[in-house]
């Protein structure tokens, strides 16, 4: 069961309506005897039984309860009043089924929040997890499979695994005390039913088993099409302009076809779940039935036959939750395959933690270090020994051939990753020695691929910004050229751009979250090829902003067009990892080097 123990750590807080959900469980339980034990008094009326029995003592060594009822039922009979007592009887069954099902919907309504705070917990828990994962991490998973663990997975672990351990509550209770009640009867007959029960278990468990490898399929299956549906929308325009819509629909529907193989696989087995449990029900019922018979008829045991009849009707209270006992193993098992996967994630490394006594740093003052600085991912050297320093109010541009490590290097500034070997400096003070928090508010960074969000272009300027007013927000527009084109849009600064900012054009998406870093106004600031993929115009536009943003502040520029950079302070070349020339623009030209070759290839003037 330690699979299942962080469900069992998120509802320690609900110990008091799991006791109240047992309570309730039990009365229920008792009164679904009682309503059963009237079943012999009342056969008692109906054949006209004249003469009260004596009490019995049963082969337990207790007083049977329907021995008793049936004692009390014949008092009434013997009074003379026949109907009466019928009617005392029905009475008396009716009361005791209304109080069950009370109880049994006490005993729901109390779990219910508890069941529900269980999946809630868990997507919450998945969410948060995703948010302080390395940005690494998502490099190695797709969005789909991840989106399907979040939904798919949890919904499959709210609709089989809660459910299961519900019934793993109640089903084992009425077993229990039902095999209370029929002990109480006849101890004989009782000690054959304990036979056939772990006969019955041990197929069940078998096919349940066997329900859990194509459950974990289905799982990665279902987090495949999701994956492939999140592509599809994402880049319809690329699909359609290469004609591969047929290539497309092949790829989502043979996924569809497996995931419907499997699904398949699992309905046979779980269609005959049931009725085998039936079956094997049936064959225990009827072998009690003719053996609890035969003895009754040859008066071996002291049972006649209104209490045989009342024993085997409670018998049969025992077939229902033993059935669910065993379908809520196979549902378990299909649970689990999702339990795992929510766990990989759960449980998945997070290699950049937050001090907890880390300092809180309210300014930058004086620069930003390198030293000796190395990466690796998977046992592969990213970066080999940088060291450079940016002094406050600088501008150093990173620049080299793709994957040479240019992002990865500006990605350590703000811990997106952490550095494998040596130290990264922010005034002198490592950065893992101050609070996440406070070292990211300090910076600003602008992406070559402009993030947005479905919302207004108001409140995606003013993104992490709490306090701002509409004044602010279009000082910072009017400083990052966006002001005049947001003007112009039906609703101005409350136009909703549309899932990730769809209704813009490039150039005014990169406007616009050069805003964002407008408003912020922090000290440092990081571009990474912020106008590579603009045209001409929008590039102008776009780099007439972000030189406005510089102005004053500490960049570290990742440059694609080199004509771009030619007034940076620094200007750091790399190559495979490692720094292999570093300069002003004119001193790295006249070394005639692998910076001047880069040059050249752009024919920069």
């Amino acid at each position: 069961m330690r699979k299942y123990s962080r469900i069992f750590v998120y509802l320690k807080d609900y110990k008091l309506a799991i006791a109240a959900y047992i309570i309730f469980t039990l009365l229920s339980i008792v009164f679904g005897i009682v309503s059963l034990a009237m079943f012999a008094p009342f056969l008692q009326v109906l054949f006209g039984v004249n003469e009260a029995s004596p009490v019995v003592i049963s082969s337990a060594g207790k007083f049977s309860p329907i021995e008793l009822l049936k004692d009390k039922v014949g008092d009434l009979i013997n009074s003379g009043d026949k109907l009466h007592a019928l009617a005392m009887v029905c009475v008396l069954i009716i009361v005791s089924i209304v109080l069950k099902n009370i109880f049994l919907y006490m005993a729901s309504r109390s779990l219910m929040p508890a069941k529900n705070k269980v999946s809630t917990r868990f997507r919450i828990d998945i969410f948060n997890k995703v948010l302080s994962l390395p940005i690494g991490y998502f490099t190695e998973q797709r969005k789909g499979d991840l989106m399907s663990r979040m939904t798919n997975d949890v919904g499959q672990v709210e609709g089989s695994v809660l459910s299961a351990l519900e019934g793993w509550v109640k089903d084992p209770l009425q077993i229990i005390f039902y095999l209370i009640a029929l002990f109480s009867v006849s101890v004989e007959l009782t000690v054959v039913i304990l036979f056939f029960i772990p006969i019955m278990g041990f197929f069940i468990g078998r096919l349940g088993r066997s329900l859990k490898k194509p459950s974990g399929e289905i799982a990665q299956k279902s987090g495949e099409s999701i994956s492939i549906l999140d592509e599809t929308l994402s880049g319809l325009r690329v699909i359609k302009a290469f004609n591969i819509e047929g290539a497309i629909r092949k790829k989502f529907s043979d996924n569809g076809y497996n995931l419907l193989r499997i699904s398949n696989r699992i309905g046979y087995r779980q269609s005959f779940a049931s009725p085998m449990s039936e079956m094997l029900g049936v064959i225990m019922f009827t072998s009690i039935l003719w053996y609890g018979g035969s003895k009754v008829i040859g008066h071996s045991i002291s049972l006649d036959g209104a209490t045989f009849l009342t024993y085997m009707a409670m018998f049969w209270g025992i077939i229902d939750p033993a059935k669910s006992i065993s379908g809520a193993f196979s549902n378990l098992q299909r649970g689990s395959a999702a339990i795992a996967r929510i766990e990989e994630v759960l449980n998945a490394p997070v290699t950049v933690n937050e001090n907890p006594n880390g300092t809180q740093i309210k300014e930058f003052t004086d620069s930003i270090e390198f030293k000796n600085v190395s990466f690796y991912y998977d046992d592969v050297a990213i970066l080999k020994n940088i060291s450079f320093k940016v002094q406050k109010g600088k501008t150093v541009a990173l620049v080299g051939s793709s994957g040479a490590g240019k992002s990865t290097l500006a990605d350590l500034i703000p811990r997106f990753h952490d550095a494998t070997d040596g130290a990264i400096l922010v005034d002198g003070i490592n950065i893992k020695d101050y609070s996440l928090f406070s070292l990211r508010s300090l910076m600003s960074i602008v992406t070559q691929e402009p993030i947005l969000f479905n919302d207004t272009i108001a409140n995606n300027i003013a993104l992490g910004m709490e306090n701002c007013n509409t004044e602010e927000i279009i000082q910072a527009a009017k400083i990052a050229n966006a002001h005049a084109f947001i003007e112009k849009k039906e609703n101005g600064y409350d136009t909703n751009i549309g899932d990730r900012g769809m209704k813009l054009s490039g150039g005014e998406r990169q406007r616009v979250t050069i805003a964002r870093a407008v408003l912020k106004n922090p000290p440092i600031l990081i571009l990474d090829e912020a106008t590579s993929s603009l045209d001409t115009e929008s590039e102008r536009l776009v780099q007439d902003a972000i030189n406005n943003l510089m102005e004053n502040r500490t960049s570290v520029v990742i440059a694609h067009r080199l004509s771009t950079i030619k007034h940076a302070d620094e200007i750091i070349v790399l190559r495979k990892g490692e720094i292999v020339e570093r300069g002003t623009h004119s001193g790295l030209i006249g070394q005639d080097g692998f910076y001047k070759r880069l040059v050249d290839m752009q024919e920069v003037k």
